[in-house]
């Protein structure tokens, strides 16, 4: 069945998780939660600025009427949005202020390339802005897929997120963190699909959202959500 990406409908997707005995957490309080060895029935919700902070920020606001948290990650150098502009930065600080984790959606092998620098130093300059920006400890990151043909995530093969003051990387497979490659993933990033991978394998052709997941009762949920997806009337809107 074609599913509809409107903002009503994703509210009513997290709804029916909830229902269903799941705990929605932040990246930095999943990793909390394993190495503590503390696990329930858990969703980890995490929401990726790709183009537009004021779609994210009303994700925000269906995740505050639910009582629900999540971690958003911010780009700092898109061309689709200023982070610092006016309305923007009054966003993220709603965001901020709401209790919901904020980290960093890095570009850094794509950052390197362009300007010639080094990838390192990217990272640490761009942790700092981020965090002096909103007054923040950030301590994750997401690497951002984008259209410059570099994978941001090489950058992971030789480092690790703690020789930078962070916790996690998203997609981090050590024991550590591991989340993408011990959980259901379940993404909407083919913008009117949804997709899923399990235990870091895609699930060919399973188009379901997060709620029809959640009915197996799978004990964690890694759901991607994108504030782009979704709209009120239309997708152009």
């Amino acid at each position: 069945m074609k599913k509809i990406f409107t903002f009503q409908a994703i509210e009513t997707v997290y709804r029916e998780v909830i229902s269903l005995g799941y705990t929605a957490i932040t990246c930095r309080e999943y990793a909390e939660k394993k190495n503590a060895g503390i696990m329930g029935k858990t969703v980890v919700n995490r929401v990726d600025i790709d183009f537009s902070i004021g779609k994210s920020r009303r994700l925000a606001e269906i995740f505050n009427k639910l009582g629900i948290k999540a971690t958003f990650f911010v780009r700092l150098h898109a061309s689709e949005y200023n982070p610092f502009s006016f309305e923007n930065y009054r966003s993220l600080k709603f965001i901020r202020d709401s209790g919901h984790e904020i980290g960093y959606h890095s570009e850094i092998v794509d950052q390197a390339s362009i300007w010639g620098e080094d990838p390192a130093e990217c990272l640490r300059r761009d942790v700092g802005m981020l965090e002096q920006m909103l007054g923040i400890k950030v301590y994750g990151v997401a690497s951002h897929g984008g259209y410059t043909g570099f994978n941001n995530l090489d950058f992971w093969k030789t480092h690790k997120p703690e020789e930078f003051g962070l916790v996690y990387e998203a997609y981090d497979e050590s024991d550590r963190f591991g989340l993408f490659t011990s959980s259901r993933y379940v993404t909407d990033s083919l913008w009117t699909r949804w997709k899923a991978y399990e235990n870091g394998r895609l699930i060919e052709g399973d188009m379901r959202d997060p709620a029809e997941h959640a009915l197996e009762g799978i004990p964690v949920l890694y759901v991607l959500v994108h504030g782009d997806t979704y709209y009120d009337k239309h997708f152009y809107e």
